[in-house]
């Protein structure tokens, strides 16, 4: 829908349409080459500049000015190591590039030639051309090892975006927002033996006339947002679904016949969808492309999904069949919300996620059961009640709360991955609840309506606001459901979207017998973390004798007391059937209840209608009668994690009458064994009979209907040892037996699945060894027990008959790691990092490698081996395969390798160091690692500077006006931002005139033009976040007027990183001949500062600039990306009068004086014996004072010291880390 906000108003112009021009790829040396074209619509008359979005890491061959602050983000003091120090930064550093608020890495000033037409808002083309070599960021090359060409290598590259990332700008250039639409045409070219996949419908395929390469031409009718164009390029083997045709599917070569078995129920949820909104399918086509080393298993583009090749199976796969098709299922859900029907802006996100993720949910309910919905539904909320509970509230509409984590969460590229995963699955719960308010039918007419609207918008030819439609906002949202319902949902969002948490209530209850009533109290904790107080109607239910009763309570005060009026009395020995919610009728043993009580059980909220968290106190005997005779899954499985604390005969045989009973949802049975075991270990001095699973899984074996139990129920077996450290024999032998029998030979379905957990239960038998060792002897098979070899044997056949025979995603090799991890740290195998170190290199299996480095990780944590971890960072850094790297880092924060606070081996301040420089500079490409490595920083420091790390004498600064110790925030003050102007032509008058005439077919095109000799431009690193000082009008006009617009637009990106990019950065090794002339932008620039510090410019300045890799130091020329040659030595020694007063940390001497005076005049009156004492104290502030003075003309002196290193940058900004709260919405950049 149309969004109300300010997106749209902050930006002076329309893209009506986008051309993507590809026009070569190189595989063996991982580079692309195209252009693109802007249609570009002017909405006000006096635009002169446009921005836009791009990632450029390297030299640019024309002349223009670049700023991308990503690509480090701390550049002043070096010395701050605190991530609010760092956050604060990164925060302004992606809004000032944020095309949400009209900002771009690049600003096009448009020629002076273009402005007559401009004022008549006829529209105009822009042209870049751009190149990537080696990209590390948004598009991703697989070439494997071989030799061979390119195809038959299986050589293919795709591009990708992360969760909410809008991140197109890192391959091609483009307005890199979901707010912004076009239509598109894209044109592929690629060598003879790869199939390019774009977004659209293919119109043509043509071949070039050398025979050697063909060119695909995809249109796009529908106008869409950057962020949802991708494209795929391989040798890709092709299949048109049979039961749909507009359905492709694309594989790697000799996967098809997975590809059809995987694929082939892919048009019942087109189906599905269709008759659930009584809408078609918006689009004319749907591609789906499955590529190796995924960014993430599903990626969802318009048009198209991207897919990971491992989510393929066989029809001998049974496990893997409902993940598969539940991602499935969830892309073409959002191919209706998120890439037709995209959000306004990113506190919109929260509506086209839950949605899609709703009518996903949707689908499991009516393909998989209602069980597995609900099953799916209490396990999310789970989810998201430990994460806030753990870390923080999540809001869903981030504009409307500021959040406490140690991340912003106004930006969606500064968010914690994690705290992304968890948004997806709370989104969906809020929908959920939304359902249950208005109910299921209207809320399917809304979106009805919506997607009627959208498509209705999207046939309309290109005027001003006609696409609105399909952009959906909260607030239109809002008008649609009270349009369709007639309802006010204001105070449902307030309550669950424009805040944070989840209620958590206490509840317990006393039958009262003279009066027949429970006695039923609830409390609410709000001091907990992500705690929210919840006003409204709660669901009480009460199973009684003579049926079940639902009560509604209205919750109102953090504690609660109601009387609830049983509907039966007790019966004692009668016997009748007692009624269920559901309508059957059944008998029940009621010996163990209480004789005088009619109530069975009693359940808070049992249809999940609230984001909550139950805490409920009952007797023993009532989760035993709700986990037997209860049909919903999640009272069965709240029934199960209350047995756990009540381990008894009775609880041993309820849990074992639904382990056996064929009917209960397999998910519930498999919760009972694990139950089953721990409640084994909690009676092991008082359990008669044979071990809990042994005689169950006897029974059970060989049953359809229960082979995730029968697979499961082995893994249970091993657990019984943890209460004494000692494992039953009969319990070690039936498992080795069930080994050596094991024969699925005749079976049509694999077993790998069930092997694997053979190995874990397994491994869950070991226990820590006993052994007695001589000097200088280690650990050697002959010192192992009889159990551990047995057990070492098994783990070596299978491994060894995995390289032979390697099964399903080897899984038997996934378990086997895991075991050997075991062994060793119980003490039967010596540690050694290099076998897990082996497993985890590139090009092994990626479950594999997850698994060896989960290993790695925990022998990081267990004998402190700093080789290990650095091992482990340089991978982080430079794996190829960045899903595995993330989920490294992920891994690294779940069992981090020390504690906060805690004195270690690891605690350096390298560590620190490297950690800084990853997130501030090495992962400037990869936004997800980048925040991952964020919440390693805060798992191992917090939020303030390490403890191991020296703070700095001239870090500290004494406020003697406010009395407070406090760091020093930089060089130049917050209070400083008011003596800077902006620029006049970055003044946009947004609230224009929209009546000029409809523009005709005449355009521009800006780029048709000569570049100049003798200027040269520079690509380099934003000095800042923002701006700080901008040239004045006067010398950016006469700048204007001099300037030659004969300049050609050619663009030229270079994916590789900072650290791998040559020190000199100018694009011309030539220095101009004469000095630059006053129309430079270099002394335009020059001049305003010099201006401001009272320093005369330099006459020469030298235009080639060079940056230091060491970002780790404070200094005047290390820290600056674009330097110049040193400024004279009268530069270093003048100061500058205009700033007594300004800075926070050094107030006025004459102020000070007055104030002491002043206090010291109140302390005489007071105590007049103390005289002497009150001199003293004088003095001592006078020397204060002084020192204040000195420190006010070092400060001075370092700021001219820094300025003078940015003389020569032809970007208005000065490298200040302090100014960060109140930052100028855009930079001052140029492409001239």
């Amino acid at each position: 829908m149309k969004k109300d906000g300010k997106v749209d108003g902050q930006r002076p112009f329309k893209l009506a349409h986008q051309t993507l021009c590809i026009r070569a790829i190189n595989f063996n040396r991982r580079s692309v080459v195209g252009y693109v074209e802007l249609a570009i619509h002017p909405l006000v008359p006096n635009l002169r500049r446009v921005k836009i979005n791009m990632s450029i890491n390297e030299q640019w061959d024309a002349r223009f000015l670049y700023n991308d602050p990503s690509l480090e983000i701390c550049q002043g003091d070096a010395k701050q190591r605190n991530l609010d120090y760092f956050q604060n930064f990164h925060l302004t550093s992606m809004t000032t590039v944020d095309p949400d608020t009209g900002n771009g890495e690049v600003t096009i000033r448009l020629p002076p030639e273009s402005h007559p037409l401009i004022s008549e808002l006829r529209p105009f083309k822009v042209c870049i051309e751009f190149s990537l070599e080696q990209p590390k960021g948004g598009i991703h090359f697989v070439t494997p090892n071989m030799e061979g060409t390119p195809a038959e290598r299986s050589c293919h590259l795709y591009t990708y975006k992360s969760l909410y990332e809008n991140s197109s700008r890192m391959w091609f250039p483009c307005i890199d927002t979901f707010s912004e639409l076009c239509t598109w045409k894209i044109e592929i070219t690629t060598e003879m033996g790869m199939t390019a996949v774009s977004c659209g419908d293919l119109i043509e395929v043509m071949q070039m006339p050398d025979r050697k390469s063909k060119t695909f031409h995809y249109f796009l009718s529908t106008p869409t947002a950057a962020p949802n164009i991708a494209m795929a390029v391989g040798p890709f083997e092709i299949l048109v679904d049979p039961n749909m045709h507009e359905v492709t599917h694309f594989c790697l070569p000799h996967l098809t016949e997975i590809l059809k078995h995987t694929t082939g129920y892919i048009h019942e949820a087109f189906e599905f969808y269709e008759e659930l909104l009584s809408s078609r399918y918006p689009y004319s086509c749907y591609k789906q492309v499955f590529v190796d080393e995924s960014f993430i298993d599903m990626d969802p583009y318009a048009t198209m999904t991207i897919f990971s090749t491992n989510l393929l199976h066989s029809s001998r796969i049974i496990d893997q069949t409902i993940e598969t098709r539940t991602l499935m299922a969830a892309a073409v859900a959002e191919q209706f919300f998120g890439c037709f029907l995209s959000m306004a802006s990113w506190p919109d996100a929260w509506l086209t996620v839950g949605i899609a993720k709703y009518l996903a949910g949707l689908f499991i309910k009516n393909k998989f059961g209602n069980n597995e919905y609900r099953y799916l539904v209490s396990k999310e909320m789970k989810l998201v009640q430990d994460y806030e509970h753990r870390v923080g509230g999540i809001v869903l509409d981030p504009a409307a709360k500021h959040g406490t984590h140690h991340f912003f969460v106004w930006h969606r590229q500064t968010i914690s991955p994690k705290y992304a995963e968890i948004f997806q699955k709370k989104a969906h719960l809020i929908l959920r609840m939304f359902e249950i308010r208005i109910g299921q039918q209207l809320l399917i007419q809304v979106l009805n309506k919506l997607l009627a609207l959208a498509v209705s918008s999207a046939q309309q030819k290109f005027l001003a606001n006609t696409w609105g439609n399909t952009l959906l906002s909260t607030s239109s949202f809002t008008k649609i459901i009270s349009t369709v319902t007639g309802k006010d949902i204001q105070p449902f969002l307030d309550l669950w979207v424009s805040q944070s948490g989840c209620a958590r209530f206490f509840g317990s209850f006393v039958f009262n017998r003279k009066r027949n009533v429970v006695e039923l109290e609830i409390k609410q904790d709000l001091s907990a973390k992500g705690a929210l107080k919840y006003v409204g109607p709660l669901t009480v239910t009460i199973q009684e004798l003579d049926g079940s009763f639902n009560h509604t309570f209205k919750i109102e005060e953090n504690k609660t007391k109601f009387d609830i009026t049983c509907h039966s009395k007790s019966r004692r020995n009668k016997k009748k059937k007692i009624p269920l919610v559901t309508g059957e009728e059944v008998d029940m043993d009621l010996s163990a209840m209480d004789a005088d009580s009619p109530v069975l059980w009693l359940q808070i909220d049992p249809k999940l209608e609230l984001l909550r968290q139950v805490t409920f106190e009952q007797p023993d005997y009532m989760w035993q009668y709700q986990l037997k005779y209860e049909r919903d899954v999640v009272s069965q499985k709240e029934a199960i994690a209350a047995l756990e604390h009540y381990p008894s005969p009775a609880t041993r045989k309820a849990l074992t009458d639904v382990l056996e009973n064929e009917h209960c949802f397999y998910k519930v049975r498999i919760d009972s064994a694990l139950c089953l075991a721990k409640v084994a270990n909690s009676m092991v001095t008082s359990w008669a009979g044979p071990p809990a699973m042994m005689t169950i899984f006897r029974k059970i074996f060989g049953s359809h209907s229960s082979l995730f139990s029968i697979k499961d129920n082995s893994t249970c077996h091993g657990p019984f040892k943890k209460s004494t450290c000692y494992m039953p024999t009969e319990v070690f032998e039936f498992i080795m037996g069930l080994f050596k029998y094991n024969d699925n030979s005749r079976n049509k379905y694999s077993d790998c699945y069930y092997r694997a957990s053979l190995i874990d239960a397994a491994a869950a038998t070991i226990t820590p060894a006993i052994t007695i060792i001589g000097s200088g002897q280690g650990l050697s098979t002959d010192s192992l027990t009889t159990e551990a070899k047995r057990i070492l044997e098994e783990i070596t056949r299978c491994l060894n008959l995995e390289k032979l025979l390697p099964c399903y995603r080897h899984v038997v090799t996934v378990s086997c790691l895991k075991a050997i991890r075991i062994l060793q740290k119980n003490g039967h195998l010596t540690t050694d990092s290099t076998f897990f170190i082996n497993y985890a290199q590139y090009g092994v299996f990626r479950d594999v490698r997850i698994t060896a480095l989960e290993c790695l990780v925990d022998v990081i944590k267990t004998d402190l081996m700093p080789g290990d971890l650095y091992w482990l960072l340089d991978l982080i850094e430079s794996d190829r395969d960045k899903y595995v790297c993330h989920i490294a880092m992920r891994q690294l924060i779940d069992n981090p390798p020390f504690k906060r606070m805690e004195h270690n081996p690891l605690h350096t301040e390298d560590l620190v160091e490297r950690l800084w420089k990853m997130m501030n500079s090495t992962l400037s490409h990869d936004s997800r690692l980048r925040c991952d490595v964020a919440d390693l920083y805060f798992t191992l420091y917090g939020r303030t500077r390490p403890t191991c790390l020296v703070i700095p004498d001239n870090l500290v600064v004494l406020n003697l006006k406010d009395k407070k110790t406090r760091m020093n925030p930089a060089i130049v003050p917050e209070e400083m931002e008011d003596m800077f102007e902006s620029d006049d032509d970055d003044e946009m008058n947004l609230n224009s005139s929209m009546n000029a005439a409809e523009s005709d077919d005449k355009e521009i095109n800006v780029m048709d033009v000569s570049p100049l000799k003798d200027d040269v431009s520079l690509k380099r690193k934003s000095d800042m976040a923002f701006d700080l000082i901008k040239s004045d009008h006067g010398m950016m006009t006469e700048f204007m007027q001099n300037e030659d617009s004969n300049s050609k637009f050619k663009f030229k990106l270079k994916g590789t990183s900072m650290e791998q990019t040559s020190d000199t950065m100018a694009t011309d090794k030539k220095t101009p001949k004469t000095p630059v002339t006053p129309s430079s932008a270099n002394l335009s620039f020059a001049t305003e500062l010099s201006k401001f510090v009272g320093v005369k410019p330099e006459e020469d300045i030298t235009v080639a600039s060079s940056f230091s890799k060491d970002t780790d130091r404070l200094s005047d020329d290390s820290m600056s990306p674009s330097q110049s040659s040193s400024a004279p030595a009268s530069a270093v020694t003048s100061q500058p009068t205009s700033f007594s007063g300004l800075f926070s940390s050094v107030s006025m001497v004459d102020s000070m004086d007055h104030s002491r005076l002043h206090k010291v005049k109140k302390k005489k009156k007071k105590n007049k014996k103390h005289k002497h004492k009150h001199r003293h104290e004088k003095s001592e502030r006078d020397t204060s004072v002084d020192r204040f003075k000195d420190s006010e003309q070092e400060s001075v002196l370092s700021l001219d010291r820094f300025k003078e290193g940015h003389k020569s940058s032809e970007s208005s900004t000065v490298n200040s880390p302090s100014v960060f709260n109140n930052a100028p919405s855009s930079p001052e950049f140029e492409v001239i």
